[in-house]
């Protein structure tokens, strides 16, 4: 009899990967996945994998509601949980009554064999591997599992930054690269599909092809990330490549310059900042200043005129005081990032931040993100009132009651109402309208 598997996705978009690449694994083995966000579905899952997030406090707790409700909602269902909240806190939820097989980063590649042996042998194990011995790239192969038009893929794990107020590479380990030629081959499958557009993914992307460096007899030992997107520039069928969230530093004029001659590279750029204030960033062990930010900022702006920058904000970073919020303000009001995703800082047991003096209450994280989120709000609004009366190009992703949304290259929501079938096409549109987060158009 055909058995019945669930996945439910927590945090980044390297999460969204290994979970189609799981989900592929157990397809093959003659499992039926049912669609994530199908709650109304009257088939039960035999199976229930939660890819669990932990980055904050709150994607913890997230991640631990989500485990018994299933378990509450299905009791019959064997619930697993794997990913990097289950790396880090494997003892504390193997513990957790409603969750039967807890597997970290690493049993990833070989989940059907843990899950099928859990069922085989009915016997409560606890299984994550030290992901920091961890030396090769787990590599799941080709994928080509993926429900959108946009796919999702991962090129390296692992971050050897050590931010003080990070515990991911507690959980993902130290930078390990993919070989070229296995990220190659899968996009060169993707393409085959028709998917349009790959977005580029990984824990610190920006540091691809750093191990590579160590291996003196190798011909990657000089293979860096711009090679790769030369490469992957020049596969038929791919239309759009995005990049996922970069290290700053990673943009160089040589960088640019280079990336500027591909002609697929869309012109969005998540530059994750964190804070404006150099005080703070020495705090937070960035290793940039704010000029060194503004310099980068100016590279892309002079090469893209077009060019959208979204980026990463923590408020509330233990010691930051009034004054160095002000800074941060009045820097991020000078860049005028498209969006900005606002973080209340919150402690990590076993990160340098959490035992910092002068920890902040809540009602001033409160308050800083509030400020942040209202300028992030105007200044989206206003980027995108620029184009209205003006053509843009969209690839249209998603269809409801005849309405269809997709993003620009440079990653503007547009919604488009059409009696033409537009799924997984590039149109040009004109835009009409701003409302709210996006932009209405007509055909």
């Amino acid at each position: 009899m055909e058995k019945i598997i669930k996945f439910i996705t927590l945090g980044c978009k390297v999460n969204q990967y290994e979970t189609n690449a799981m989900a592929q694994k157990f397809l093959e083995k003659g499992y039926k996945v049912i669609e994530e966000n199908n709650e109304d579905s009257e088939e039960k899952p035999d199976v229930c994998i939660i890819n669990t997030c932990t980055v904050t406090n709150m994607s913890d707790r997230k991640s631990r509601q989500m485990l018994r409700r299933m378990k509450e909602k299905n009791p019959e269902t064997v619930v697993v949980a794997v990913g990097c909240y289950a790396q880090v806190a494997k003892e504390e939820l193997s513990k957790i009554p409603e969750i039967d097989l807890v597997l970290g980063n690493n049993e990833k590649v070989e989940i059907v064999k843990y899950v099928e042996e859990y069922i085989k042998e009915n016997n409560k194990i606890a299984e994550a591997e030290d992901v920091m011995q961890s030396k090769e790239f787990s590599d799941f192969g080709n994928i080509t599992f993926s429900e959108k038009t946009r796919a999702v893929i991962k090129i390296q794990d692992g971050c050897d930054r050590f931010c003080s107020y990070c515990i991911i590479p507690y959980a993902r380990g130290r930078v390990r690269s993919r070989k070229p030629e296995s990220i190659i081959s899968e996009i060169t499958k993707i393409a085959e599909k028709g998917i349009k557009e790959v977005v580029i993914t990984g824990i610190h992307i920006a540091s691809y092809g750093k191990d590579f460096a160590f291996n003196k007899n190798s011909e990657l030992q000089n293979y860096r990330l711009i090679d790769l997107l030369e490469e992957i520039n020049k596969i038929d069928g791919i239309e759009r490549i995005r990049l996922g969230s970069i290290e700053p530093l990673l943009i160089t004029e040589e960088f640019v310059q280079r990336l500027s001659k591909m002609k697929k590279i869309c012109h969005h750029f998540h530059l994750s900042l964190q804070s404006g204030c150099d005080e703070t960033l020495k705090r937070m062990n960035r290793r940039y200043t704010t000029e060194q930010f503004r310099n980068i900022v100016n590279i892309l702006r002079n090469e893209y005129k077009d060019v959208n920058l979204t980026t990463d904000i923590i408020v509330g970073f233990p010691g930051e005081t009034e004054e160095e919020f002000n800074k941060t303000y009045e820097f991020l009001k000078e860049i005028k990032f498209y969006k900005m995703h606002v973080f209340k800082y919150s402690p990590r047991k076993g990160t340098k931040a959490a035992i910092m003096k002068n920890q902040l209450p809540g009602n001033i994280k409160e308050e800083r993100s509030k400020k942040l989120i209202e300028l992030s709000n105007k200044n989206e609004f206003e980027y995108n009132k620029q184009y209205i009366g003006k053509e843009v190009e969209v690839l249209f992703e998603e269809e409801k009651v005849g309405v269809y949304k997709g993003h620009t290259q440079n990653y503007i929501m547009v919604y488009c109402k059409s009696k033409e079938k537009l799924d997984n096409t590039i149109k040009n549109v004109k835009c009409k309208k701003v409302i709210e987060d996006h932009i209405l158009a007509e055909m």
